[in-house]
């Protein structure tokens, strides 16, 4: 009957009676005097964003970018004294000089380029996809220009200059001299982890290398069949020098990177002539080139010490002539008359069978004098011509490590897989660091030992279980191993000075030390008669610790959080006290030591620590600050009502930027120093916001089911009446209160734009959900019903006009909510689990992971396999209980899938259509499980809306609804009008300015 209703209120209606009919309902609360328009379609694609913000060393200079998906975006360069700004159309990924006159930066296209290359590769899709043909357009895209320019701002004047057809722009990182720009995607050291490196633009983690596994390369390979060997052309390398504008090119460059202070630059060439391959290095103050190695083959993975005075690469070149080339690591020194072959298959101390890994770039210690690199089996030739390809068939074996489908997804893992070794530099000693059967060993700052993780022997249980590792300390200079810890969850962490580990044992739920000279443990909290574990944990599963802030010089302490508060332990387990002097606990606000020197290894202990601070109650934010020796002197800077956002401080200079949001305002950057007493916001990147009616969020307590007071986040429109009668819109997923300064830019996606619901007249209502294990869908139950009750009780709801959406985990608890209350009178239940049963034994397609473990330890919650708890698993699986649905179902759940199995959609919508229950089901092809494709977003977005707005605004049914879609007219309805902008006169970030 309650659908009937809404079916004739929305036949009836003409659009003067649904105006009259909103007004009276309260959803046009907004005075009509404010002048203010409700967020439409047409201003997503315009809402800007702030990227790449930096702040150059002396504090003079701020630069980011401003984009959005609909226009162009702009660089902005503020001085930061005086308030001026330049600004330059497209710029994007800005890095200053050291000495701050110039700032680099990638131009990126313009839309109307992005759009039409867009348009044209869907047309060319369509047209494999009728030719049969999978084609992934790779080997194009890489073999064509660069689509992006490079920007050079002299400061302070602000002139640009641009060259074009630049990929990857890199600075050294200690010269203001010298900026490299590459006509390609070379691995050219910016963002690497090379030591000389750093830039703007192009693709920063570095391209694919130009042949994989000796001299691989093509994509979409067929399973166990080696690929081809490919060697590509390079480049051109630009060196201008910043001080005379003077440029030297180089042709023909695949690879390069700088050292630190920009005095050499290291390259490799490759051509079609095998007499102009090879490897080089030039010396920036005469031009001066040394020839490193020479001959035809892949010259790559350049990396110098930290001191600038040692370079290590790798080249295929040895062996170029055969099917298969493995590559050797080669060392040069300025003064050395070529590069020295360092490693390869026949290096002693090599396991026998292996080679050396182009899958592993070489770097250095910090020190300079070790060298790792990575070891691998040697690369397979490739079938022969005209061999059959193998068949495809998985063969699943019970006694499997790992499930087929999770083999799958790793393969390429597998094949890239390298084991680290290191060479000790003074005798040129390799020393093999990880195996094939203790495959993990990561060095850290210890000049003397590694930290190395195993999981081979607990890959199975991790099916239903967690991740465990063994853990040992591996000796750099034997390579032998000493076990720490077995069947660990999690791995320990190494103090800077290496003299210690430290770990959680989650089973006592307690921090230990361990010293690494003798091997003594040490309970470092037993008897502090606090918890350091997470308090609120509610999976069937050990909890985790709150963490730790890290360790004082040369290992003398290290400091551990609890709920609130933060404390000071010796590793011996001496000493401990609290240095927020329990005030955290006392006031209920969680401090944690906050760093702004990304560079820093030990916690000062000779002046007062920043810490961060967030009111458990009220998620006001602030920084407080306190003497190391000293918890009386606990101070608070500043607390809002706002949420901070990461701060980037000037390395030399005491200034500080940084975001402060709310759910009514935009992140945007604010500048102060580190009193933080006088904060100044310097930018506005949304200005338009002003024109449109928006909202507020305030946190709300609420009582559940079982009596436990909880908080739910209620956000209102603009100009809020509470004598009207407004639509409810609950979105759902766990806990959400944390949450209460979250900014939601206008957006489509795959869940509600809450802020585009508020804006259009929906109080959103977000609860805190809490969980007893073995009863997800009660544990749901018991929260948001009392949380709308609650809420309905306040008297400005209309309790006829209920919606709720969620997707995933919040997808399944609505889907089960239905099954025990109609109080809703719509619901979107994106990607929802039905039956848990079928569920618990399906696979997670991104990872190819069982889910089992899901249900056992995790989020599901049953804390048993069906076998052991069939009456959770069918009382929690609303697929049993569906004849009850009364309420309209929409649901979103896409043919590829990664994580919840599509067929759990289509089991519960063809229950509903076999019950004659209203319900409507989109699946969007090859999207996984949540949307990713921004068209698909726009028309998953607009369709959920008019579902909404039907049944909780008393909007005309869509014809989607009413009459449905074939198959042979599927996705014919074009949407994207809806997001141009309506308007010439709209006014544009840059025109106000």
């Amino acid at each position: 009957m309650r659908l009937r209703l809404h079916r004739r209120a929305a036949t009836f209606a003409c659009a003067a009676v649904l105006v009259a009919s909103w007004s009276g309902w309260g959803v046009r609360a907004q005075s009509p005097a404010a002048g203010k328009k409700p967020l439409s379609y047409d201003a997503y694609d315009y809402w800007q964003s702030i990227q790449g913000t930096t702040l150059s060393r002396d504090g003079e200079w701020l630069a980011y970018a401003l984009t959005s998906q609909g226009a162009d975006g702009e660089l902005v360069v503020r001085n930061t004294r005086t308030g001026s700004e330049f600004r330059h159309p497209r710029g994007t990924n800005p890095s200053f000089t050291p000495d701050a006159k110039f700032v680099v930066f990638t131009i990126a296209q313009t839309k109307e380029e992005e759009e039409r290359e867009r348009k044209e590769a869907q047309r060319t899709q369509r047209g494999n996809q009728r030719g049969g043909e999978n084609q992934t357009g790779g080997e194009n895209r890489r073999n064509n220009p660069p689509r992006t320019a490079a920007g050079i701002m002299a400061l302070p004047s602000g002139q640009v200059s641009t060259v074009e057809r630049i990929g990857t722009i890199s600075l050294p990182e200690e010269s203001s001299t010298w900026v490299a720009l590459h006509r390609g995607n070379a691995r050219g050291g910016a963002g690497r982890g090379g030591r000389g490196g750093r830039g703007a633009g192009g693709r920063q983690g570095g391209a694919p290398p130009a042949a994989g596994r000796g001299g691989a390369g093509a994509e979409n390979e067929p399973e166990g069949n080696p690929r081809q060997k490919r060697k590509e052309a390079g480049n051109d390398l630009i060196l201008r020098n910043l001080t005379t504008g003077q440029d030297v090119t180089i042709p023909l460059v695949s690879d390069f990177e700088w050292n630190r202070d920009g005095s050499w630059i290291a390259y490799g060439l490759s051509s079609t002539k095998a007499e102009e391959d090879g490897a080089f290095a030039r010396q920036t103050s005469d031009g001066s080139v040394r020839t490193l190695h020479t001959g035809k083959g892949n010259y790559k993975d350049f990396a110098f010490d930290k001191a600038g005075k040692q370079l290590a690469f790798l080249s295929d070149q040895a062996e170029y002539d055969k099917d298969v080339s493995p590559y050797r690591l080669y060392y040069w020194k300025p003064g050395d008359a070529q590069a020295a072959e360092l490693a390869s298959g026949s290096t002693r101390g090599l396991a026998q069978g292996q080679v050396v890994s182009d899958q592993s770039p070489p770097r250095f210690s910090d020190d300079g004098l070790r060298l790792f690199l990575g070891t691998a089996p040697p690369p397979s030739p490739p079938a022969p011509e005209g061999a059959p390809a193998p068949t495809q068939v998985d063969i699943w074996n019970w006694h499997d490590p790992m499930l087929q489908p999770m083999q799958r997804v790793r393969a390429q893992q597998e094949r890239n897989r390298n084991y680290r070794a290191v060479i000790h530099l003074a005798d040129k000693r390799f020393v093999q660091l990880a195996t094939t059967d203790f495959p993990t060993v990561n060095p850290g700052d210890d000049i003397n030992r590694a930290l190395g993780t195993s999981d081979l022997a607990y890959q199975k249980e991790m099916s239903w279980d967690a991740t465990y590792n063994d853990v040992a300390l591996v000796d750099l200079k034997t390579g032998q191993r000493q076990k720490v810890l077995e069947h660990w969850r999690g791995a320990p962490t190494m103090s800077p000075a290496g003299k210690y580990l430290t770990y959680f044992d989650e089973d006592k739920g307690q921090w230990f030390s361990y010293r690494v000279a003798d091997g003594v443990r040490v309970n470092l909290t037993e008897k502090l008669k606090i918890n350091f574990w997470r308090e609120d944990h509610d999976t069937p599963n050990l909890p985790p610790p709150y963490g730790l802030g890290g360790w004082t010089a040369d290992d003398k302490s290290i400091l551990l959080y609890d709920k609130y508060d933060i404390w000071e332990i010796h590793p011996d387990g001496t000493g401990a006290r609290m240095i927020t002097g329990g005030e955290g606990r006392k006031q209920q606000i969680v401090f944690r030591y906050r760093s702004l020197d990304p560079e820093q290894r030990a916690i000062p202990v000779d002046k007062p620590l920043l810490l961060s601070a967030n009111d458990d109650h009220t998620e006001a934010n602030g920084l407080y600050r306190v003497s190391f020796t000293n918890p009386a002197s606990l101070e608070k800077i500043v607390m809002v009502d706002k949420a901070f956002g990461p701060m980037i401080k000037a390395r030399n200079a005491d200034k500080v930027v940084f975001t402060l949001t709310r759910f009514e305002e935009f992140p945007d950057l604010w500048l102060s120093d580190t009193n933080f007493r006088n904060m100044q916001k310097v930018s506005n990147a949304n200005p338009q916001q002003a024109d449109y009616l928006w909202g507020k969020s305030e946190l709300m307590q609420y009582t559940n089911a079982d009596g436990k007071k909880l908080r739910a986040i209620i956000t209102k429109p603009d100009n809020f009446d509470p004598n009207k009668k407004y639509p409810l819109m609950v979105y759902i997923y766990e806990e959400l209160s944390e949450g209460l300064h979250t900014y939601r830019a206008p957006n489509p996606g795959t869940s509600i734009n809450i802020t585009r619901y508020v804006s259009n007249g929906y109080v959103v209502l977000q609860p805190d959900i809490v969980y007893d294990t073995g009863y997800p869908g009660e544990s749901a139950e018991k929260c948001v019903i009392p949380a709308v009750q609650q809420t309905v009780a306040m008297g400005f709801i209309d309790p006829k006009r209920i919606g709720i959406q969620g997707h995933s985990w919040g997808g399944y608890q609505i889907t089960h909510l239905i099954t025990r209350t109609n109080m809703f009178a719509a619901v979107e239940a994106g990607a929802s689990v039905s039956d848990m049963i079928s569920a618990y034994g399906g696979i997670r397609w991104g990872t190819g992971m069982s889910r089992a473990f899901q249900y056992e330890k995790t989020q599901s919650r049953i804390g048993a396999p069906p076998w052991d708890a069939p009456l959770q698993f069918i009382e929690n699986s609303p697929i049993f209980w569906v004849k009850k649905v009364q309420t309209p179902y929409l649901t979103i759940h896409n043919d590829e899938d990664d994580a919840v199995p599509w067929y759990q959609g289509i089991e519960f919508f063809s229950a509903m259509r076999r019950l004659n229950k209203e319900a409507y089901m989109f699946v969007y092809n090859g999207e996984p499980h949540g949307l990713r494709n921004r068209d698909n977003q726009k028309h998953w977005t607009v369709h959920m809306d008019e579902f909404f707005d039907h049944f909780l605004l008393g909007k005309p049914t869509p014809d989607w609804m009413t009459k449905g879609v074939s198959f042979l007219d599927k996705g014919k309805r074009d949407v994207s009008d809806m997001f141009k902008r309506k308007s010439t006169t709209t006014t544009t970030t840059s025109e106000r300015r």
